[in-house]
């Protein structure tokens, strides 16, 4: 019973007086009384989306896209050096052998470096920041292995060869991860 005259209180309410309450009216908007006569109202919400708001009617746009950078956010672009990948995989391969390793170690560096970056020492991916022939991330960290990390493929391959050892244990380790998951 108390629900019934709860429901019957709140419909009665809206039929007295429809513009109490939290209902939208274009009544009060026109006479300028509720608003102090105010013709418009422009408020900016975070996000993608503008509201601009005026007596009778409102409007939302989305905002307009930002341009995407195509460099990371430190500002850094790879330089611009002609790459010579025969040259890197002549000297991965004698990298590799000197560390031991069989020349099936050479097949699988191969493989992961021709799909990561082709072989290129200034291969750049702008969405990630990975750079050179290792696709380190960020490219920085190869200065580990010499300040001329960004241009000379040999301390690339040398700091990358560094970085499958100590994470896979040889390249082939770095292969068959890199074929399970996508990435190595």
């Amino acid at each position: 019973m108390f629900a019934f005259s709860a429901a019957v209180s709140f419909l009665l309410v809206n039929i007295v007086d429809p513009y109490s309450g939290a209902t939208a009216s274009s009544e009060y908007a026109n006479s300028g009384d509720r608003f102090g006569g105010a013709a418009a109202q422009d408020v900016e919400i975070a996000g993608e989306h503008q509201l601009s708001l005026s007596r009778e009617s409102y409007l939302v746009e989305l905002k307009p896209e930002e341009p995407v950078s195509t460099t990371a956010s430190s500002g850094w672009a790879p330089p611009a050096v002609t790459p010579d990948p025969g040259s890197a995989q002549s000297y991965a391969a004698g990298a590799v052998a000197a560390r031991g390793w069989p020349a099936s170690e050479y097949d699988c560096l191969f493989a992961l470096w021709a799909k990561e970056s082709g072989w290129r020492v200034n291969a750049y991916n702008a969405s990630s920041g990975a750079y050179g022939i290792p696709q380190a991330l960020p490219g920085s960290k190869m200065a580990t292995a010499g300040a001329d990390w960004e241009t000379n493929a040999g301390t690339q391959i040398e700091w990358g060869l560094g970085y499958v050892s100590g994470r896979y244990g040889t390249p082939c380790g770095a292969w068959a991860h890199s074929q399970d998951v996508g990435w190595y």
